[in-house]
Formats: C-alpha cells, structure tokens, sequence
C-alpha cells in the first residue's frame, strides 16, 4: 500500500542491510534541527509531516509495536509519568498494536522471551519472533536507541521510527526530536487525524492494544486491553508508568 507520494531518494529504509552495514552518518545523513525532522533519512523541514508518515506506517503494518524505555517505563520523576500517559494516548490511536518494553539495557542471556521485552544487545529476536514491520522508540537513551536501530536495519525488514526527547535518531527510518509532553500529545492527535482520514476505526470497548502471548498469559488469557487503563497516577512516589513498580526496580537493578 502507497502511504506517501513523496518521490524523493530514501537514504534509510528498512533492511535487511546486511551484517555490517554503513551507519547513518557515513551515509550522509545529518541530525535534523529544531523544527525538522528525518524522513527516511532526508531533512524534512516540518515535522508534521514525518509524524503523519509514522501514523500511516504504524496503522497499516503488520504487527507495529511500540518500545518503550526507561525514560517513561520508570516513574522518575513527575514529569516521566505525565510523559508515560501522553506514550499510551499514542497507543490508544493504533488498532491491534503491541507495547513491548525496554526496561533496562542488560543481556539477557541466556534465556531470552522476545515476547516480553525487547533488549538493545539482541532486538531482531524480539522482531523476528513477534513478525514486527513497524516500530517506534519512546523513551529510550540515545546511545541505546542507536545501537538498537542500526542492528535491526542489518538484520531485519522492520520500519523503524524514533521518538526523541533529543536530537532524533538518524539510524531511524522516521525521527523527530525535542519529544516533551506537548509534542507526544500532539503526535497521538496527528495519529487520530491520520488514522480518522484513513477511515480506520477503533474497538467500541476501547481494547485496541493486543497482547503478546507471554503477556496473554499474565492477563488471564485476554488478548487485548484498553492502553489508558494502564495510565500511572501522578503523585505517587515510586508508582511507575506501564506496571514497572518500584521493588521490581530494586531487584532487577
């Protein structure tokens, strides 16, 4: 399906690219300023548009998932928890996606369930058991994010978008920067808005998140749920965004 009639020369695309393939950089591209974003790493003067190329790929890929780090799976601080609910209104636009986290960047080996999480040493396990074409990065440390990005371009066909608090990701097929509550609330309106001209809709229950069979298990057996249930309260100390509690901090760090 053609989601875009933009018919300039994409640097960036979707792999595989190879075992080692050139980095972003060594291929030209350059971190986009303020304002701008990188589409399929060209220099897009506005952003909106790379937001609305994300919302069109996440709606009509198969099996798109969402990565949250730890910069919204952990309740650092109040505004990591308000960043966390804006991150679900996101997921809340997307029929059928799976929110799969990153809660920290240690191995996992050497058992590793790609249906649980996604880890940045091994992330095409977690691509290529869940069949992801499309995916999206929030909250994720840049050196992290990176590193993740360039091993899933050499080794598998899935899309990948980066929503950053920072510079962008040039390793990210689709990137915008600066990402603070605002702009990740803007973008689940830009998703709406896409998604509504599209004319796709959403469950009348509201589950349009679809869990993974290891997180099927945990639910009871549901296979899908309803993402702003999950929102975290704000005030809380310790309380975390996406069900990661403090204690389960304490004994996993």
């Amino acid at each position: 399906m053609a989601t875009t009639s933009d018919t300039r020369e994409r640097i960036i695309v979707p792999g595989p690219a190879g075992f080692h393939p050139p980095s972003a950089a060594q291929l030209g591209v350059a971190l986009p300023d303020p304002g701008q974003g990188l589409y399929y790493g060209l220099l897009e003067e506005n952003e909106d548009k790379v937001i609305e190329e994300m919302a069109r790929k996440m709606l009509t890929s198969p099996n798109a998932t969402i990565f949250p780090g730890p910069l919204v799976l952990w309740a650092w601080n109040e505004h990591a928890v308000e960043k966390a609910k804006a991150v679900l209104e996101i997921a809340a636009q997307i029929p059928d996606v799976m929110i799969i986290p990153m809660p920290d960047y240690r191995p996992k080996y050497p058992k590793i369930d790609p249906e649980e999480v996604i880890n940045p040493n091994h992330p095409n396990l977690t691509i290529w058991g869940n069949k992801i074409e499309a995916c999206v990065f929030i909250g994720v440390h840049c050196h992290y994010a990176n590193l993740t990005l360039k091993m899933i371009r050499a080794g598998t066909n899935c899309l990948t978008m980066a929503i950053c608090a920072e510079q962008g990701h040039e390793d990210a097929m689709l990137t915008i920067r600066d990402s603070d509550i605002i702009k990740l609330r803007k973008t689940a309106q830009v998703f709406k808005r896409v998604r509504e001209e599209m004319g796709i809709t959403l469950p009348e229950n509201g589950e349009n998140v679809r869990f993974t069979g290891t997180q099927s298990r945990v639910h009871g057996g549901k296979t899908h749920t309803n993402p702003l249930t999950f929102a975290p309260v704000a005030g809380l100390a310790g309380a975390a965004a996406f069900g990661h509690s403090a204690e389960q901090m304490k004994r996993e760090g």
